[in-house]
């Protein structure tokens, strides 16, 4: 999915979450980190993310998701 937004992890990082800040994160983690750390916590990624095919886009703006 990363590979398809054209993003590395920390990008899609919401540094205002709750869990953000209870897991100490500063987002200089390694990717493979980050990405634990998502699945675990969903809300840590930002989203929509509207995947169609190769191509990928996170939806802030909803419109952003008309461009698949």
């Amino acid at each position: 999915m990363f590979g398809k937004l054209g993003m590395a992890p920390r990008e899609l990082l919401r540094t205002r979450d709750a869990a953000y800040k209870s897991l100490g994160l500063t987002g200089q983690e390694p990717d493979d980190v980050l990405i634990g750390h998502m699945a675990q916590h969903p809300t840590l990624l930002q989203r929509p993310i509207g995947i169609k095919g190769d191509r990928a886009v996170v939806g802030r703006p909803v419109d952003a998701l008309l461009t698949l």
